[in-house]
């Protein structure tokens, strides 16, 4: 096993193919697979399975993935320290995924101001909820921020469970409509979806 191979299983896990990281690495996507295949017989253990979405990382990959991150994470550390120009910490990367939110945003932009920027690559992605799973799934990103209510719940909790993720909530509140002070619903304590069946909306 040698920190190229782990590099290699990163890479692959990070673009969501062989080739992909092949192009990213500047190799052959032959040689790429090769060396996979070579881990997997060393390890004993199958690292990435194909499928109709492209490469998907097996449960036990994703735990050899994990220790392979903080090998590299430490290699590239001891390499700065001892080759004579150390000036702190190696560069680490937060990334999230998340659904279109102005909260999300905001609050990523808050966070990121008061972290120190020398040593952090920040990443914020928007996308959907499948992609969000399947990227910390993957570990292309740290933390997934998705919404879940009554009719999504089971089909999202049972996602999560299968990519052996956990949920925690940030927060719960209700749906909320708003209109302009002479809309014929102005003034309503509650709302119903049939009250807003006759009018245009986005959501």
């Amino acid at each position: 096993m040698t920190l190229q191979q782990l590099r290699y299983i990163i890479a692959i896990a990070e673009c969501g193919s062989i080739s992909g990281a092949a192009h990213d690495l500047f190799i052959s996507q032959s040689s790429l697979s090769v060396a996979v295949k070579e881990l997997e017989q060393e390890t004993g253990i199958t690292i990435f399975q194909r499928s109709n979405r492209g490469i998907v990382i097996t449960s036990e990959g994703m735990e050899l993935l994990g220790y392979a991150r903080q090998v590299v994470q430490q290699a590239d550390l001891m390499e700065e320290r001892y080759k004579g120009s150390y000036s702190g910490p190696a560069h680490q990367r937060l990334a999230v995924s998340t659904q279109h939110y102005t909260f999300t945003v905001e609050a990523f932009v808050d966070f990121v101001e008061e972290q120190a920027l020398d040593q952090y690559n920040y990443v914020l992605r928007e996308t959907r909820t499948a992609e969000i799973i399947q990227d910390v799934k993957d570990f292309r990103s740290d933390i997934g921020i998705l919404y879940m209510d009554n009719y999504n719940r089971k089909i999202i909790s049972r996602a999560l469970e299968d990519a052996g993720l956990t949920f925690t909530p940030l927060f719960s509140c209700s749906p909320h409509v708003f209109v302009g002070s002479h809309h014929p619903l102005a003034g309503r304590d509650v709302v119903t979806a049939e009250d807003l069946a006759d009018y245009p909306r986005y959501s």
